[in-house]
């Protein structure tokens, strides 16, 4: 991992299309507004998932039916102006569903690729967890290098792409569990929770004014235009206490007694990117540790593998991951210096 080149506040070595950070924040707000006009009582979760999308990474939502996991990706997806394909996972579901395949072609004699939903902007894999780890692996490469190869040949995906993934985890009968591998593919996994009365009221009362089922969602931004995001994100740097201090936290969960297998180095660079982009959207354009800490469990915590003796005493991935944080010394007060470097010590 290399170190993030230093930039100015107003981002300096910024590609010519990256928009600058107050642009960035304004449009990620309007993004979190439209969506959560009709997504109600998840503002920490979308804010979350936002970040991830504008950090380059895919988003897992894992809790259970019914709390508008598939709606938030579908509507997160409108809002940024991006294709939106949905796959629903069973059992007999297979790798070529997901990438396409080739196919015959009676009129020439010869063998076509078909491509398969995969190729789209944003990807939604609903109940992943019901389909065969051997279909779950055909993300994998999707995932990690934006191309499908199929018969020996890559073909590349559209950018920007993304995956959102939902995950029911109260039902064992007819799922898979998700391999670690694919898990860690993910750079967040969110929980929704269940909202508050008068959120759930608000719902109810969304339904019966737009009368029909079915919530649309007007795009905010154009895909070009979140490409123009990432690249702003991308160009804001980090101090380097913050990224000692991702280090730190990502080191601690493999020397915890509750921890088998820790984190590895994707998860401490995922924390920072995360991190990074959720003060972009706070209008930032410098990490605080805070912004580090608010990603932590969503970022971690799906990383970590418990020991048997911890499975067996109801301890969870979270509640590491809490203890960490509240455990490891954080870097000193980073902000903007009072020489215009971003991220140096206030």
């Amino acid at each position: 991992m290399t170190d993030a080149p230093m930039a100015d506040a107003r981002g300096a070595g910024a590609p010519a299309d990256a928009l600058p950070i107050a642009e960035i924040s304004r449009l990620a707000n309007e993004v979190l507004d439209r969506v959560g006009s009709v997504v109600v009582g998840m503002r920490e979760p979308l804010t979350a998932a936002l970040a991830t999308i504008l950090a380059g990474g895919h988003v897992l939502f894992e809790d259970v039916p019914g709390l508008g996991k598939t709606l938030a990706a579908r509507s997160i997806a409108s809002a940024l102006g991006l294709r939106f394909r949905r796959l629903q996972c069973t059992p007999d579901l297979l790798p070529s569903d997901i990438t396409g395949s080739y196919v015959y072609q009676p009129s020439t004699g010869e063998f076509v690729f078909r491509e398969g939903p995969v190729f789209t902007g944003l990807f939604l894999a609903d109940e992943i967890n019901r389909t065969s780890p051997k279909t779950q692996s055909a993300l994998l490469e999707a995932m990690a290098e934006g191309q499908v190869t199929v018969e020996g040949r890559s073909f590349p995906l559209p950018k920007p792409f993304h995956v959102v993934a939902t995950s029911n985890p109260i039902e064992f009968e007819g799922t898979y569990q998700l391999p670690e591998a694919q898990l860690d593919r993910f750079m967040v996994r969110l929980a929704v929770g269940y909202p508050g009365r008068d959120g759930e009221r608000q719902v109810l009362l969304a339904r019966v004014e737009r009368r029909h089922e079915v919530a649309n969602v007007e795009p905010v931004v154009t895909a070009e235009t979140l490409a123009a995001m990432q690249a702003g994100v991308e160009a804001v740097y980090v101090d380097p206490d913050i990224a000692g201090y991702c280090v730190d936290l990502a080191v601690a969960t493999r020397t915890h007694p509750s921890v088998q297998v820790g984190a590895s180095p994707r998860g401490s660079q995922g924390l920072m990117l995360v991190a990074r982009a959720r003060a972009v959207i706070a209008g930032r354009d410098y990490v605080t540790p805070d912004d580090v800490k608010a990603v932590a469990i969503p970022v971690l915590a799906h990383r970590l593998s418990l020991t048997a003796q911890a499975w067996a005493t109801g301890v969870n991935p979270r509640d590491v991951v809490t203890e960490l944080v509240n455990v490891v010394a954080g870097p000193p007060a980073v902000g903007v210096g009072d020489a215009g470097g971003v991220g140096s010590r206030a």
